[in-house]
């Protein structure tokens, strides 16, 4: 079904919007069974953050199983993946309001955001999974920013649950291949948002 993705080498980072790494996890899977290689990397508080949607360290152990190697998780691990050519794709899933914030400033201080800026030194594509509870609230202008940059893409997101959390989007992680297709194409897919469900 996406025989574009094949022998793609996809940086697959993961930062803090713990609700949603169920659904990230099953992605990524759909991603290395396409024929996909994935280079994981978590940010730290991803990888060291116990919660109710589970302990950190199994987080990480999941992450390196489904990849099929160490996941990058310091600076220092991630700052050759641009230098190496280690990456064709990056992608963020699930991508918190804060990361988003701190690419749109060009704040590079840990795993995640350094693997961003060294993957972006040639120019390639970053794909976005949007998990926020506030992104239309003070990140709104960071997404915005973002939105109008060369090389980002972003996974179609809905208003998850726009009367108790009006300010809310979660991608829409079912989309996270096609939406890969698209931007290894140069193409962001659409609708960008929506306040509905997809139904896939």
């Amino acid at each position: 079904m996406y025989e574009s993705l094949k022998g793609l080498k996809i940086g697959y980072a993961m930062t803090g919007s713990f609700c949603t790494f169920e659904r990230s996890f099953e992605q990524a899977v759909v991603l290395r069974e396409a024929g996909a290689e994935l280079i994981p990397i978590m940010s730290e508080k991803a990888c060291g953050t116990d919660s109710r949607f589970g302990k950190g360290s199994d987080n990480l152990s999941r992450l390196r199983y489904i990849a099929g190697r160490e996941v990058i998780t310091d600076i220092s691990a991630a700052e050759p993946i641009g230098p190496n050519g280690m990456t064709d794709l990056m992608i963020i899933a699930p991508c918190t309001s804060n990361t988003a914030s701190k690419l749109a400033a060009g704040i590079t201080d840990g795993a995640v955001t350094m693997a961003v800026k060294s993957h972006l030194r040639s120019g390639k594509p970053v794909l976005l999974a949007i998990a926020s509870n506030d992104s239309l609230l003070g990140t709104a202008k960071n997404l915005g920013e973002l939105f109008n940059r060369k090389s980002y893409y972003f996974v179609p997101m809905r208003q998850d649950d726009w009367i108790r959390k009006p300010a809310s989007l979660v991608a829409e992680f079912s989309l996270i291949p096609e939406a890969a297709a698209a931007a290894m194409n140069g193409i962001q897919l659409r609708p960008l948002i929506t306040a509905e469900e997809y139904g896939l």
